[in-house]
């Protein structure tokens, strides 16, 4: 039987609830200084404005090195109510000190990534839900296939889902190729993220058609030209008869973006997404897109 695994333990996937399949209430990166998400306080505020706006559940993608705050993780599920889905993994090389890259090399990847999902992170004793890797602008370099590889190790170890950001949403079919098709991870245990940012039905398409987790996430500061393309892509891929593969996320990566701090933070996204996509594509499919996708998306047979 398929369990999410939650900052506060295993649950079925139906309990997940309504979900924000893509954010995070933590992140420190060398190219985000000064914009850290790094504020409890904050974060729990942020989970509970989530929560009043019918929230039940966040998928958090910050990985290893990037400042979860793993520890903090479970209180604040406890305070809020909001169930808490934690990542292991590793993002863009640029997102790390030279150090911390060559303290992971050769083979120790893997096995981080096995040991945070079944025995803890450090000593928290929260042990991740998910694996988060990365890859390039239009392509994968040496240190996105070495990190898919590992997480795809990882995944034949454990079971556990990988979720992918892909940069300016593009790169996803490269992301296929390597993942499902040399790597043998099976497509629905693969999640593309940020897909909105580069709205081609065609790449959409073919990487519903085999078999991946297509997640729409924003609004965002950065790439809010192509926000108003979401609920297009959205009724293009449902139309194509893939939705029943789409997830909706926030994706709050700055102290700024946050609804606590001025920005459209996790509530805009039931507050303004699901209304506008309820226009283009019903009701129906939008719930089921927040709160039964999420549950079957990350949920698996961990091992």
């Amino acid at each position: 039987m398929r369990h999410v695994r939650t900052v506060l333990g295993d649950i079925r996937p139906e309990q997940l609830g309504v979900c924000d399949a893509h954010d995070h209430l933590f992140l420190r990166s060398p190219r985000l200084r000064g914009q850290e998400l790094d504020d409890v306080p904050a974060a729990r505020a942020e989970l509970a404005a989530f929560r009043a706006a019918g929230g039940a559940a966040v998928a958090q993608w910050t990985p290893y090195g990037m400042g979860r705050r793993a520890a903090d993780l479970p209180g604040l599920s406890r305070a809020t109510g909001v169930r808490v889905v934690c990542a292991t993994g590793l993002h863009q090389a640029a997102h790390y000190d030279p150090e911390v890259l060559e303290e992971l090399s050769g083979d120790r990847l893997a096995g981080l990534f096995v040991t945070e999902l079944t025995e803890g992170i450090g000593t928290t004793g929260v042990r991740a839900g998910l694996i988060k890797v990365a890859g390039g602008f239009h392509g994968l370099d040496a240190h996105a296939r070495r990190t898919m590889t590992a997480a795809a190790d990882a995944h034949h170890a454990t079971g556990a889902p990988v979720a992918v950001h892909l940069e300016l949403g593009t790169g996803a079919l490269d992301v296929v190729d390597l993942l499902c098709g040399e790597l043998g991870v099976p497509g629905e245990r693969v999640i593309l993220g940020h897909l909105n940012r580069f709205p081609d039905p065609v790449v959409h398409r073919e990487a519903a058609a085999a078999g991946c987790w297509l997640a729409f996430d924003g609004p965002s500061r950065a790439h809010h030209a192509t926000d108003w393309r979401m609920p297009e892509a959205v009724r293009a891929l449902a139309e194509a008869g893939f939705g029943d593969r789409l997830l909706l996320g926030g994706d709050t990566v700055t102290a700024g973006a946050r609804s606590v701090d001025g920005g459209p933070g996790m509530p805009y996204l039931l507050r303004r997404v699901r209304r506008r996509l309820t226009a283009a594509v019903g009701a129906e499919l939008v719930e089921r897109m927040l709160g039964e996708h999420p549950g079957r998306a990350f949920g698996a047979d961990w091992k």
